[in-house]
């Protein structure tokens, strides 16, 4: 759903950007509540993962394709303030790198990619999650759940925003017609990869899962002949406990072999935007804007000046990885709070 220049007229498109800055901003300030020594570095592995995944797109109907938002993943593995930062860097990096999304179109990517679906997702996760038992499985059942419903509402924003600032003459009702129903059967594949990667990092590290957080029931304790709750612990766990370097470098692994490898097997056909536009007329005017950065040597996910496709789309998607992982994770390193020092006891 990466909207390009040319689809949202100068107006609306800077009003987006002011509302995107917003949102960043913000996030900035939430994120430091979510952040810390461990989590930071997960962050960054989580936009690179998002990216990865962004490069597999997956048919849904006759020559259309869909691909992961990602909200709904950044928001439950890492919190909905980070997860709107996560999201905002992998734009970021796709806008300026491959030519992936227009640069002046980039705030409204970002409201209606990032924000729309963190906002919508993990709302519907968290009261999921306090209706459901607490189990790992109501986690894995929620994020179902909350990616599904996220990827059409990112559909009917960016209709109202087309609504406001389209460039073009097109029936707002045909628009959103398409863009609901196209988007709803690509909800269903957000849903599945969401679900499957949550699932799995729940199963291994459920204390890594920010939407899993105080999932474990309290120990009970007989007193009397009756079962009460056991105090909670008062001692602070060290920094050093538990290191996810684990999971890091098995997350870091499978994004390199996704957008290295495994992309060159994705589906060639047009997203559900680019198809819904082709087929509406809203795309009329894009030809007549130049991406800014359309002679990157990484434009088009492709590595200039290799001829062969394979090796050029996944150097490429290596490259991109490495570069989102590496500017998110410096980013959140900055954002996090610094925890304080257990001491040692004597």
């Amino acid at each position: 759903m990466h909207v390009p220049d040319g689809f949202i007229n100068a107006p609306v498109s800077a009003v987006a950007g002011v509302v995107a800055a917003g949102a960043v901003a913000v996030s900035l300030r939430g994120a430091r509540r979510e952040l810390d020594e461990r989590t930071a570095p997960l962050a960054g592995l989580v936009a690179a993962f998002v990216f990865a995944v962004q490069m597999l797109n997956f048919p849904v109907a006759a020559g259309t394709s869909g691909h992961l938002l990602g909200g709904a993943l950044a928001a439950i593995l890492v919190g909905p303030w980070t997860g709107v930062l996560c999201i905002a860097v992998v734009l970021l990096m796709q806008g300026v790198l491959f030519a992936d999304g227009g640069l002046t179109a980039l705030g409204v990517n970002i409201t209606v990619m990032g924000v729309v679906t963190v906002v919508t997702a993990y709302a519907l996760f968290r009261g999921l999650v306090l209706v459901l038992p607490r189990t790992r499985r109501s986690v894995t059942v929620a994020s179902f759940a909350a990616a599904l419903v996220s990827v059409p509402a990112a559909a009917v924003v960016f209709t109202l925003i087309y609504a406001i600032g389209g460039t073009t003459d097109v029936p707002v009702g045909k628009v959103l017609t398409a863009m609901v129903g196209v988007h709803v059967l690509i909800g269903i594949g957000e849903a599945v990869i969401t679900m499957l990667t949550v699932g799995a990092v729940v199963a291994v590290r459920p204390d890594l899962v920010y939407g899993a957080r105080g999932l474990t029931a309290p120990l009970k304790l007989r007193v009397d002949g009756e079962l009460v709750d056991a105090e909670p612990a008062t001692v602070p766990v060290p920094i050093s406990a538990g290191s996810p370097r684990k999971l890091w470098t098995a997350g870091v692994v499978t994004a390199l072999v996704l957008a290295g490898f495994v992309s060159f097997y994705a589906s060639a056909s047009p997203d559900g935007l680019e198809k819904v536009a082709a087929d509406k007329g809203i795309d009329a005017k894009a030809d007549q804007y130049e991406h800014a950065t359309a002679d990157s040597p990484l434009a088009d996910y492709g590595v200039k000046d290799i001829t062969d496709a394979r090796l050029s789309g996944g150097l490429a998607g290596v490259i991109g990885v490495g570069a989102t992982l590496a500017v998110g994770t410096g980013a959140f390193w900055v954002v996090r709070r610094r925890r304080t020092p257990v001491p040692e006891s004597v």
